[in-house]
C-alpha cells in the first residue's frame, strides 16, 4: 500500500514539473531583447581635467611695521579702497621720538668732541714742528682727530635711522587697491620682531583674481599653459566663468601618499562677483575634437557572461585590417590604446576591436575600426544580470517544513 502511494506521488510531481516547464518563458541567450544597447554617435568630443581650488587676488600685499608701539588711530577699514602712500594707520609716536631726541645729542656731543680734536691735533703739529713734543704724542693725536670723525658719522646715522623710525610711526598703503583684511584695533600693541607682524592685507586689483588648484600626478602631465578653463563657485551655481592655465609649478605636495601639484589658472573678474577665498570647481580641457565617431563607455565596458548556457562571441574583428575604417587627422591623445565592443548577430556577439582617442564621461573617440553612427553596441546582459540577481537576493524557494 505504501509503494502504491509512492508512485502515485512520484507520478503527480513529475506531471507538474513537465507543465511548469511547458509553460515557463521561452528566453534565447542571444535574443535581441535580452541586451540592453546604445548608438554609436558622431559629434564633439571634449576631454577635461576636474579639481578644486580657490580664489585669490593676483597681487595680495600684506601690510606689517617696523616699529613697536600702541596702535593710535585707524584711518580705513575692511573693503575700503586705497591708494599708494595713503595711511592706514597710526602708531604712538613718544618712544620713537624720544629716540630720536637722545641721538641728537649724541650727534652734537660728537660734534663738540671732533672740535677739540681738531684743535688739539692743529696745536700738537706745531709744538711737534718744533721738536717740543714727541712723535708718539702727535700720532696719539690723530688718532683721536680720526676717532672722533668717526664718531660723529655714527650719530648722524643713528639720527637718520630714528628719523626713519618716526616715520615708521605711519604706516601707508603700498599700493592702490582694496583693504581685504584687518587684523589691529585701536589701543592694540603691535610688537615688531624678526617675523614682522601682518596688520591689513591689500587686494591690489580684484577684477583680475587667481585660482591655485590642487591636480592629481595622473593628470598633470596633460596640462600646459594657455589651456582653456571653466569653472564654478558655490555662491553663483547657475553660471560658468572662463579663465585659463597660467603655470604649472613643479612643486609637489604629498598628504597621506597622495600626490598633487598646482595649477596656476587666471581669470577675469570685471563685475567683482568672484571674492578671494571662495571655492572654484574647475574643468581644464585638455583635448578637443569635431566631428568625431563616438562609442558609448558602457560598451568598452561590457563583457560577456561565462559560464553554461552564456552567449559567445562569435568572432572578432580587427580594426587595422578592417574596411572603411574610422579616421581622423588629429593625433590622439591616448594613441596606441585598444578597445573592445560587441554587436548583436545572428550567430551571437561579435566583438570589434577599437582604436581609442580622447575620452569623457559619456564617450569615447573611435580612431578606426569599422563602426558607422548609428550601430548599436551592447552594454548590458539582462538575463545573465536577472540570474546573478536570483543566486545573490535570495529568490531561491526555501524548502518545504517537515
Amino acid at each position: 500500500m505504501r509503494r502504491k502511494t509512492l508512485v502515485v506521488t512520484i507520478a503527480i510531481c513529475a506531471t507538474v514539473a513537465v507543465a511548469a516547464w511547458s509553460l515557463r518563458p521561452r528566453i534565447r541567450p542571444n535574443t535581441p531583447g535580452n541586451y540592453q544597447t546604445l548608438q554609436v554617435e558622431r559629434g564633439d568630443l571634449t576631454k577635461v581635467v576636474s579639481a578644486n581650488g580657490t580664489l585669490n587676488p593676483v597681487v595680495l600685499v600684506n601690510v606689517g611695521t617696523q616699529v613697536s608701539g600702541i596702535v593710535k588711530k585707524l584711518h580705513v577699514d575692511f573693503n575700503d579702497p586705497v591708494k599708494a602712500g595713503q595711511v592706514l594707520l597710526e602708531l604712538d609716536p613718544a618712544l620713537v621720538n624720544a629716540q630720536l631726541q637722545q641721538s641728537q645729542a649724541n650727534l652734537e656731543s660728537a660734534i663738540a668732541s671732533l672740535e677739540l680734536a681738531r684743535a688739539n691735533a692743529a696745536r700738537t703739529a706745531e709744538l711737534y714742528a718744533k721738536e717740543y713734543v714727541s712723535r708718539q704724542e702727535s700720532d696719539q693725536s690723530l688718532q683721536a682727530l680720526r676717532a672722533a670723525e668717526a664718531s660723529v658719522l655714527a650719530s648722524r646715522a643713528q639720527v637718520a635711522r630714528d628719523r626713519t623710525n618716526v616715520d615708521y610711526a605711519v604706516i601707508r598703503s603700498p599700493v592702490n587697491g582694496v583693504v581685504v583684511s584687518r587684523q589691529v584695533d585701536e589701543g592694540q600693541t603691535v610688537a615688531a620682531s624678526f617675523q614682522t607682524p601682518t596688520l591689513f592685507s591689500i587686494a591690489q586689483d580684484l577684477s583680475k583674481m587667481r585660482i591655485l588648484a590642487n591636480v592629481a600626478e595622473a593628470d598633470i602631465g596633460s596640462i600646459k599653459p594657455e589651456q582653456r578653463v571653466s569653472f564654478t563657485v558655490d555662491a553663483f551655481p547657475d553660471r560658468t566663468f572662463q579663465a585659463k592655465v597660467a603655470q604649472v609649478r613643479l612643486n609637489p605636495t604629498t598628504q597621506q601618499n597622495v600626490v598633487t601639484y598646482t595649477v596656476v589658472i587666471d581669470a577675469e573678474n570685471p563685475d567683482r562677483m568672484l571674492i578671494p577665498g571662495m571655492t572654484a570647481y574647475v574643468a581644464i580641457v585638455t583635448a578637443q575634437r569635431q566631428n568625431v565617431v563616438k562609442v558609448p563607455n558602457a560598451a568598452l565596458r561590457f563583457r560577456p557572461s561565462v559560464g553554461p548556457g552564456a552567449p559567445r562571441p562569435s568572432g572578432s574583428e580587427s580594426a587595422d585590417s578592417a574596411p572603411g575604417s574610422v579616421a581622423n587627422e588629429h593625433k590622439p591623445v591616448n594613441e596606441g590604446v585598444r578597445g573592445t565592443v560587441y554587436q548583436l548577430t545572428a550567430e551571437g556577439l561579435k566583438s570589434i576591436s577599437v582604436q581609442l582617442g580622447i575620452s569623457d564621461d559619456n564617450f569615447t573617440e573611435a580612431l578606426s575600426g569599422t563602426l558607422k553612427p548609428g550601430d548599436a553596441l551592447v552594454t548590458e546582459d539582462r538575463l545573465a544580470k536577472a540570474a546573478s540577481a536570483g543566486r545573490g537576493g535570495g529568490l531561491i524557494p526555501p524548502p518545504p517544513s517537515q
